[in-house]
């Protein structure tokens, strides 16, 4: 039933029940450094359900989405990709095939279309959902609100009806979007999509395109029902070390894959743990500081609390305010990283975070960015930051030169580490401690 239809008082008790929903606090738990491993992540969490469509009128929406934590109905993201920003000269009609890497397998399907940076309505006109190892034989149409086409508003975003299909975990989809307008995109997706401009509704040929993309565009999310999605996801809020720069493209070795690896094949995994892993992560992006996409904190409520069955964020932020950004006060980095963490709470959601990776042989990481780097850290393994660490500091460095890259983990310039690397922060992640 369409919320322009509900009676008055139906409408104020729902009112009046997220807003007693939104209330609660979950009590921050001790927190701890542990050097290559995550410190106790508790089940206590906000529900499943983020991005709800109800309500959204024909499948539209505020791009922040409704809170996670009301609807309970058992959704969970399996995939996840942060949108970064407009894309230059982008608008023509085109059909474009988004391949993405699934983290936990369903029975059910969503998807989330977004026009955050838009400054005009994008006219979407057919959307499809396939697996790659079979698109011929799996391929749906996917409505919204029971249209396939509809307008999605400057700003807003459209969430996909429910669709029966059989999800696999670990498996590349097919995204299909035939589309005109503004497009909202994320650059840099470490991978090979597919494009075809033109009027031509390519969305629903089984095909390959002849046309190739390392972005993903219009498609923000993927989200699941099944036997396994109560038990929620972790987000991984980043920068480029998350997004997997420097990594093998094409082959998911970033460190968020080797850690849904790792928790995908528990063989009885702890109760309440998190299964699927979704990879917010923005190249260039900063805690406090918004020089690729928005910044932490502006981007924390839709890239990391909004997603659907979110029970733990880790942060990965903080070296770009450093090297690109100009920040040089180790009390205002942890000032924000402090901040996510009271927001989580707020949410029920618990908020870990790593340490700074080494960043030395870069030509802006000077002694003066070393020292506040140091001091970050220290802070961050002595407690009071977040709620638990992931080292990736001590993980990464060299033995004999601690404010560089170990050789074998560094992919060449000294920042992002190398598939051995990647590979080293995942491992290092006891899936024990979940």
């Amino acid at each position: 039933m369409s919320t322009r239809t509900r009676p008055a008082w139906l409408a104020a008790v729902t009112v009046l029940v997220v807003a007693v929903l939104c209330a609660v606090v979950v009590p921050s738990g001790a927190a701890a450094g542990v050097a290559r491993g995550l410190d106790s992540l508790a089940s206590a969490g906000a529900g499943a359900g983020a991005d709800a469509a109800a309500g959204l009128g024909a499948g539209q929406g505020s791009e922040a989405g409704p809170d996670p934590g009301a609807g309970g109905d058992g959704w969970v993201g399996t995939w996840y990709s942060a949108p970064v920003e407009a894309e230059p000269g982008g608008g023509a009609a085109r059909t474009v095939r988004n391949v993405l890497h699934t983290t936990m397998g369903g029975s059910r399907a969503r998807i989330t279309v977004s026009n955050l940076f838009g400054t005009a309505p994008l006219d979407l006109r057919h959307a499809t959902l396939a697996t790659a190892a079979a698109p011929a034989r799996t391929m749906r149409t996917l409505t919204f609100h029971g249209r396939a086409r509809i307008s999605v508003p400057p700003g807003g975003q459209a969430v996909s009806d429910p669709l029966t299909f059989d999800v696999p975990a670990a498996a590349d989809l097919y995204i299909s979007v035939y589309a005109a307008g503004p497009v909202t995109w994320h650059p840099q997706a470490l991978g090979t999509s597919y494009e075809v401009p033109g009027e031509t509704d390519r969305a629903a040929d089984p095909g390959a395109f002849a046309g190739t993309t390392g972005a993903w565009r219009y498609v923000t999310a993927l989200d699941v029902q099944g036997p396994e999605s109560a038990r929620g996801s972790v987000v991984v809020l980043g920068d480029s070390i998350t997004e997997g720069v420097g990594s093998t493209p094409g082959a998911d070795r970033r460190w968020t894959d080797v850690l849904a690896e790792r928790l995908r094949n528990l063989r009885q995994p702890p109760a309440g743990a998190p299964r699927a892993v979704l990879n917010a992560g923005i190249g260039g992006n900063g805690l406090l500081t918004g020089r690729s996409g928005p910044s932490g904190p502006d981007r924390f409520q839709r890239d990391a609390l909004g997603r659907a069955g979110v029970r733990t964020v880790i942060v990965e932020l903080g070296i770009n305010d450093l090297l690109s950004g100009g920040e040089r006060s180790a009390d205002a980095l942890l000032a924000g990283m402090r901040d996510l963490v009271r927001r989580g709470h707020a949410r029920g959601v618990r908020v870990l975070g790593t340490t700074l990776a080494p960043c030395g042989g870069l030509r802006a990481c000077t002694a003066e960015v070393e020292a506040v780097r140091e001091t970050v850290n220290a802070a961050i393994r002595g407690g009071g930051v977040y709620e638990g660490v992931i080292d990736m500091d001590r993980i990464l460095r060299a033995p004999d030169s601690p404010r560089e890259l170990s050789p074998p983990y560094d992919s060449g310039d000294h920042l992002h580490p190398s598939d051995a690397g990647y590979r080293a922060v995942g491992a290092a992640i006891d899936p024990g401690a979940l």
